[in-house]
């Protein structure tokens, strides 16, 4: 099972001469005397909180580079961070490279991008629109382009258009050797393939190339049902979702939400089941796919509607405030008529659970095709991903163990690198199989000599563990 517990950390010491970092920046040092390290190391995560030794805020790529030269004289570790959204506290390194000044934009109307390390799926959006152009984003456009890529990026269109790492030209990147490197397909192969779900374990990304779907408009959003009626959704929910065509990509999700400001009055203070759609192809055949499911129980809320692809977060309606929250997930290989009721049991609204969300992803069609490259993405045979999110003092991470230990007949023992950062041995060999981490210990051996990026050394550790077993 995985989970993302939430870690007491405790500042990262050591005695590098920053002044000497400071003299060849453009960006900033912060140590924790500093009144900007705490607003500069805080991630969206708050349940994981960062305490490196200093925090580096870079506004150029040549910055990144400094920083990891400075790194290897020094015997320091470094960590990366854009938006903190998949932060764990130990991979925070001596220096942690906030990369939130990298803000490149820029859109072709031929198709593609070039997204700077700290720019946010938001502007890509808007930008994008005018051109009738859309990225392959991800459920909430709140999180960072280059984190969500280099994880795999699995979004509302998965099923319609496959991975956001599917789409990459190119990356520019710092290698733990300190050298700045452009990779694709053809230059540094071996880094193209790492970088495609491998997160940060091999360089840290400066930039990054991709093609967009053209998708002016979708027809999509959530029709939320009353908890009550979820068994009779969720078995109608599983056999449609199943014979929806690739066109199409679904998720349903239980909510608890609180009675409070931005909650819509329906929803708030009581469990409800969102079922979320995304449909790419005429809006009234979605209209008339998605009725088939509305007609299974009296509708609460109706949130499904032909939008501009400037909506596209009213498909999953995820919270944007950063959230002092716990949010395990696993993949399964299949979702039974009997799980349902295995699910409702200890997650349905007569459980006592404490969770603010539990999610259920139908995957398949364009998620599950090999990539025309080789990537570390491991986990296109996957059928469903389950998730919860909860509070850790309303004891949602041990909940969420419970729900795993309930669904463990379908857990099909892996987990996306975006819902489960690899940062102990248990959580690499869940993120993923053993010849891509062997691939992924390679690059870093080959690119970081030294050790100098904070979970590119675990990731070798690990490896090396498995082959002196």
């Amino acid at each position: 099972m995985s989970t993302n517990t939430p870690t007491t950390a405790t500042t990262t010491s050591t005695t590098a001469p920053y002044d000497e970092l400071r003299a060849v920046l453009t960006g900033t040092v912060h140590t924790p005397d500093d009144p900007a390290y705490a607003t500069l190391s805080s991630p969206w995560l708050l349940t994981e909180p960062m305490r490196p030794a200093a925090v580096v805020a870079v506004r150029t790529a040549e910055d990144v580079a400094e920083t990891v030269r400075f790194a290897r004289r020094h015997g320091c570790t470094v960590g990366v961070q854009a938006t903190g959204h998949g932060a764990v506290s130990s991979l925070a390194g001596h220096l942690l490279v906030v990369t939130a000044g990298l803000d490149e934009l820029t859109v072709h109307p031929q198709g593609w991008a070039r997204v700077g390390a700290g720019v946010k799926w938001k502007p890509v959006i808007e930008a994008a629109a005018p051109f009738g152009l859309a990225p392959l984003n991800g459920s909430t456009s709140d999180v960072g382009v280059v984190g969500y890529t280099t994880g795999g990026g699995v979004g509302p269109l998965a099923r319609t258009h496959g991975l956001a790492a599917d789409r990459v030209r190119a990356f520019d990147v710092v290698t733990g050797d300190g050298e700045l490197r452009r990779v694709t397909p053809e230059e540094h192969p071996d880094l193209f393939r790492a970088l495609r779900g491998g997160k940060g374990a091999s360089a840290i990304v400066t930039a990054v190339e991709f093609d967009m779907v053209h998708l002016p408009t979708f027809y999509g959003g959530a029709v939320y049902f009353d908890a009550h009626d979820a068994a009779t959704v969720i078995s109608r929910w599983r056999t449609w979702s199943q014979e929806l065509p690739e066109q199409g990509t679904t998720s349903f999700a239980l909510f608890q939400l609180p009675d409070m400001p931005g909650v819509p009055p329906a929803l708030a203070g009581r469990m409800t089941l969102a079922v979320r759609f995304a449909w790419t192809g005429d809006a009234q055949e979605g209209r008339r796919l998605l009725d088939q499911l509305r007609a299974t129980g009296p509708v609460v809320l109706d949130d499904a509607t032909l939008r501009p692809y400037t909506e596209v977060d009213a498909v999953h309606a995820d919270p944007v405030d950063p959230m002092p929250v716990v949010d395990p997930a696993i993949l399964l290989d299949g979702f039974p008529e009997e799980a349902i009721d295995t699910l409702l049991a200890v997650a349905g609204p007569d459980s006592g659970s404490p969770q603010l969300l539990v999610e259920l992803r139908h995957l398949g069609g364009a998620y599950a095709r090999p990539a025309a490259h080789p990537d570390a993405f491991c986990h296109r045979d996957a059928a469903y991903s389950l998730l919860a999110v909860g509070f850790p003092e309303m004891g949602a991470a041990e909940h969420a163990e419970q729900i795993f230990a309930a669904m463990a007949a379908w857990d099909n023992g892996m987990i996306w690198p975006n819902f489960g950062p690899a940062h102990d041995e248990r959580t690499a060999r869940r993120a993923y199989d053993e010849e891509t981490l062997a691939h992924l210990a390679e690059v870093v051996r080959t690119y970081d000599p030294d050790g100098v990026l904070q979970i590119g050394g675990f990731t070798r550790q690990v490896d090396g563990d498995a082959a002196a077993a």
